[in-house]
């Protein structure tokens, strides 16, 4: 168990309920950051009184070095202090909460750190996969699995032989539009792609998980994680959201992690792997939910999975180009600049339209293929 860390991204879904595993058994906080809700980092700080926090926006960090002047908490700025935060010293431990890619470069900071990591952050094996498990053996550190799916897989694994895993299964829980059509999802609206029907998350995985490029994202995730292609990993509808994620092994047995909906299990194993402690989640009551239901995703009405799987296959930066699209694409629907609908076309285009074959590939080419892919979108909807 770790009794150290820093949490990048606290201010967020998964960072809030970091710190809440953090108060119940006592962890240490030494560095906290957040791109702009300084309110609430104030109030965070105040509590955990880390060695440091950043902020990504210099003008918020400014005001934030003015309201914790009487703490004697150092205060940076930009992507720069939080590679800071993440190399900090007498943190063991890295939770990285960030959403998007720019959660890449603070998880190489903190490897290089030898720090071990609690992954949140899916964009950064999706993005840097290779890149990123280059330095993990490099470091010898350890990398836990933070999403509840990976986190599923990684806890039904425990204990199982060598070479016996037949296939990962993915649960999904189909998002906000699961059952419509196409022609039903051209009309819908930001307010609409909001409503998850039970993972309260941030607007920008909401939506991913509504165009079931989330979903995506985390079969290229577990390739990465398990060392496994996509032909092994499946995908199943479960409105439930109960079973987190299950394996099959190669006798057929299946093997599933269960637990009501909270982010607060795979965080709190992923803090005090290999050991179980209560937490602060309520205990699942299965004849409470009384059905589970599983059905195959329609990989064509939700075009995104389909396509992060083609990327994964293609390999090299085409999945750091999927993700660059899907980040740009979901910004502009966002902002009511481009319809549901678009987000999934633009997506194609990174992975069909745009040549991005470079298998021999290093972080700064990561970052180049990133910042093209995103250019080239905001060029198209001008």
């Amino acid at each position: 168990m770790t009794t150290n860390i820093a949490v990048l991204g606290s201010t967020g879904s998964i960072g809030v309920q970091t710190l809440d595993v953090a108060r119940k058994h006592n962890i240490k906080v030494h560095a906290l950051t957040a791109n702009k809700s300084i309110g609430l980092l104030e109030q965070q700080a105040r509590e955990f009184h880390p060695e440091l926090v950043a902020v990504v926006d210099r003008d918020c960090a400014k005001k934030l070095r003015i309201a914790l002047a009487d703490t004697g908490i150092a205060v940076a700025d930009g992507e720069e202090g939080v590679r800071e935060a993440a190399h900090i010293n007498g943190a063991d431990t890295v939770v990285n909460a960030v959403v998007g890619v720019a959660g890449l470069m603070p998880t190489l900071e903190a490897i290089s750190a030898n720090k071990n990591i609690a992954l949140a952050n899916k964009e950064t094996l999706v993005a840097g996969g290779r890149v990123v498990k280059e330095a993990i053996k490099k470091h010898g550190v350890k990398l836990y699995p933070v999403d509840s799916e990976h986190s599923a897989i990684f806890q039904c694994l425990q204990g199982c032989p060598e070479n016996s895993l037949k296939k990962i299964i993915l649960t999904a829980s189909g998002g906000s539009f699961y059952g419509k059509t196409k022609k039903e999802l051209g009309s819908v609206t930001i307010a609409d792609a909001l409503k998850h029907p039970n993972w309260s998350m941030g607007a920008k995985i909401t939506v991913d998980s509504a165009t079931m490029m989330n979903k995506g994202l985390e079969v290229i995730e577990a390739s990465w994680l398990f060392d496994v292609p996509d032909e092994k990993i499946d995908v199943l509808i479960h409105r439930e959201s109960i079973v987190h994620s299950m394996i099959q092994l190669v006798d057929n047995s299946v093997i599933a992690q269960l637990g009501v909906p909270d982010m607060r299990i795979p965080i709190q194993y992923a803090l005090t792997y290999p050991q179980r402690y209560e937490s602060p989640v309520k205990e699942l009551d299965l004849s409470e939910i009384a059905r589970l239901t599983f059905a195959r995703p329609d990989e064509d009405t939700f075009e995104c999975l389909a396509l992060c799987r083609k990327a994964l296959r293609l390999g090299g930066l085409y999945p750091a180009a999927a993700n660059a699209a899907n980040e740009a694409a979901v910004g502009l629907f966002l902002k009511g600049r481009i319809s549901f609908l678009e987000i999934p076309e633009l997506v194609k285009k990174a992975v069909s339209g745009f040549s991005v074959d470079k298998t021999d590939f290093t972080l700064d080419d990561v970052l180049r293929t990133d910042a093209l892919i995103r250019a080239e979108i905001n060029d198209i909807r001008r």
